[in-house]
């Protein structure tokens, strides 16, 4: 694909990536204002982080988004999915009651979740090898701005009350229908068409996504690293997402004002460190090196929150380190190494299998960390981030691929031969290991 080409779409299927995080923290931002309204219970609390973007939502729509991205093109997706998305948002923006709050919220989730898989595979097989990371970094800049505006906008918003947040609701209406009408007009993924071809000369029909993620040890090794990344981070960067205005208010005794504009410049700091930090270096340096970095400063801001306490000084560190380390953390070296390790014929449906085991994970855990918060206390629910964290730079570090400046094909073929059109013939070395 032209590179004026590859950037217009990059741009284009970036804005989902806008969209996905902008809609968490829209919930996010006016969590204590939805519950005062609506009376809600701390299970109803975590119920609504459960079933968004954030957790539920979005793992069963990436189950179904990413089958079908491979079943019918990456463009299909974009012709109908923000139709969904401006529904859910819709709804959010009129609920009157709890029931209609949660219905917006789950179609929101879905209709995210059906994108995300499509939207970093498109974006990467239609990458320069040399500009992958890039362009993906690209895609993670959106997905930071999402949450920087529209915590910005929360705070101008913010005297407004309740309707005020129906209006950040309304901003993603209309960035939603800008969206749908840049991606209906993309062209397909020539990778996903040359596969088709394939397909169709040889005859062979393609097996379900669900049967060759496991169908060999190369896919299984990937699948639990790829997994054993992301999860862990995720568990921590999805309750802090939905949940952190809350606890800043909750136990920090902020203001829902000052809550939001923390948030802002976590944002803010994560959209800058994604363009400047994983954008500019991600083709550049060692991919270990890189995420051993982000991962690092991730653990040391979850020390400093929950042992120093939050007071100013421990806060705004917190915001620094952990709004940093975002930008080039696990969600961004996800975002390429998933659509990096897999094959073309099942690479969208690979993804939405681990997205859902990441987001389904996620939303068992916003139903639980309210509880713990609840119960056992700040101290005991930051220990437990900490540990998770942990385990996620562990796993990164020690199995993080060489898959650097190389084409899409080139990793295919080493990590698993020559493939029929519908079956991987053989099985190598799993994870490749980083060799600078």
């Amino acid at each position: 694909m032209a590179n004026g080409s590859s950037k217009k779409g990059t741009i284009a299927v970036s804005l989902t990536n806008y969209l996905d995080s902008g809609c968490i923290v829209a919930g996010a931002s006016g969590l204590t204002l939805w519950a005062q309204q609506f009376g809600l219970s701390s299970f109803a609390v975590g119920l609504l982080g459960a079933v968004s973007a954030n957790a539920f939502g979005s793992a069963f729509g990436a189950l179904i988004g990413g089958h079908l991205a491979d079943k019918y093109g990456r463009k299909f997706i974009y012709t109908y999915n923000m139709l969904v998305y401006i529904l859910g948002v819709a709804i959010i923006m009129f609920s009157m009651n709890f029931a209609m709050l949660l219905a917006g919220f789950l179609i929101t989730g879905l209709s995210v979740g059906a994108g995300v898989p499509a939207s970093w595979t498109y974006i990467s097989e239609m990458a320069d090898p040399k500009t992958r990371a890039r362009n993906i970094g690209i895609s993670q800049f959106a997905w930071s701005c999402g949450p920087a505006i529209i915590f910005t906008l929360g705070i101008l918003v913010s005297p407004l009350g309740l309707f005020g947040n129906r209006l950040l609701f309304l901003s993603l209406l209309i960035v939603a229908v800008v969206a749908w009408n840049l991606q209906r007009k993309l062209d397909e993924s020539k990778d996903w068409e040359a596969e088709q071809a394939k397909l169709k000369a040889s005859g062979a029909k393609p097996a379900h996504p669900m049967k060759n993620a496991f169908s060999n040890l190369v896919n299984i090794k990937s699948i639990l690293f790829l997994v054993g990344v992301y999860m862990f981070w995720n568990l921590v960067a999805g309750a802090m997402g939905f949940f952190m205005p809350f606890v800043y208010e909750t136990v920090g005794g902020l203001t829902n004002t000052q809550a939001n504009l923390l948030q802002a410049v976590l944002w803010i700091l994560t959209a800058a460190g994604t363009y400047f930090g994983f954008a500019k270096f991600g083709d550049r340096v060692s991919h270990r090196l890189l995420f051993f970095v982000g991962a690092a400063m991730a653990v040391a801001s979850w020390v400093v929150l929950t042992y120093v306490g939050m007071s100013w000084l421990g806060l705004w560190t917190f915001v620094v380190l952990w709004g940093i380390s975002a930008g080039i953390g696990a969600q961004a070296f996800y975002a390429l190494w998933s659509t990096e390790l897999f094959p073309t014929q099942y690479r969208g449906g690979v993804q939405g299998i681990m997205f859902f085991l990441v987001r389904g994970s996620a939303g068992i855990w916003s139903i639980i960390f309210p509880v713990i918060l609840a119960n056992l206390g700040f101290t005991v629910a930051g220990t437990i981030m900490i540990a998770l964290l942990a385990i996620s730079l562990l796993i990164g570090v020690i199995w993080a691929p060489n898959t650097r400046g190389r084409t899409l094909d080139e990793i295919t073929k080493e990590r698993y031969g020559n493939l029929e059109p519908n079956l991987v013939k053989k099985e190598t070395t799993g994870v490749l290991k980083e060799s600078d």
